[in-house]
């Protein structure tokens, strides 16, 4: 993919949404194992959990000889580094990125942003994404919420005519398998007379998710530094969501 940079972001109001995780895994696969370029600006200030992912991930990978052979190996047959990861704000993130852009030739850039939308800054950064997706799960209370930031969004930012958003997507995240019958059905009918955007792909809900780089050294799955392990990707359609990325973001 060649052109424009593009900003995306991961972004809703309701914490523990999981922004941050897909971010990361997101940005990791594309990095490692699609060969794109891309970077990552935290803005989701005081937290900063990606900062302190890529902290951890380092912290490992320099002083465990298991991580640190896995981190030469991948990074010699790859030839290229890991991707940045800016810590920033949402009054200094586009700044920032703005920065990242003459040090290489990013496909993307992603923003983990924080979810109030009382924050003009906050608004100002939207705007300036090409893409937004936001996760919902099938929680009423975090799916009318999300909705309804969805909506301010679309109505609010998109309407303006002075934002850069192309798309918002919804996304389906923390889904039981056993629930993904007509309980999203109606919440489906519901979203498309909304005049909102679904991705196709699901996630599902599965401790994988969670499953950094440690001690224990067993395959890991979220990191900044590394793509999911193959044999955990296998059922957790992360591939499948990173390939409609891929599609929907040409």
């Amino acid at each position: 993919m060649k052109g424009k940079t593009k900003y995306v972001a991961f972004s809703t109001q309701k914490g523990g949404a999981g922004k941050s995780t897909l971010t990361v895994l997101v940005a990791s696969c594309l990095h490692y194992s699609k060969g794109y370029k891309v970077a990552v600006v935290d803005c989701d200030y005081p937290q900063h959990s990606i900062v302190e992912m890529r902290e951890r991930d380092l912290n490992m990978a320099l002083n465990d000889d298991f991580y640190k052979r896995m981190a030469y190996e991948q990074f010699s047959r790859l030839d290229k580094k890991a991707y940045p990861v800016v810590e920033s704000d949402v009054k200094e993130g586009i700044a920032d990125a703005a920065y990242l852009l003459p040090q290489d030739d990013f496909d993307f850039i992603f923003f983990d942003l924080p979810g109030t939308m009382n924050n003009e800054d906050l608004i100002h950064t939207l705007a300036e994404m090409d893409y937004i997706i936001s996760p919902i799960c099938a929680d009423r209370f975090v799916l009318e919420s999300t909705l309804n930031y969805a909506i301010s969004v679309k109505d609010h930012i998109m309407s303006s005519g002075k934002s850069k958003i192309r798309q918002l997507y919804l996304l389906w995240n923390l889904v039981d398998g056993r629930e993904k019958t007509e309980l999203y059905e109606v919440y489906e009918a519901v979203i498309r007379d909304l005049g909102l955007s679904l991705m196709k792909t699901f996630l599902p809900d599965t401790k994988r998710f969670r499953r950094e780089q440690s001690l224990n050294r067993k395959p890991v799955f979220r990191s900044t530094l590394f793509p999911a392990d193959r044999s955990l990707v296998r059922g957790s359609n992360l591939d499948k969501l990173v390939d409609e990325l891929i599609e929907l973001l040409k």
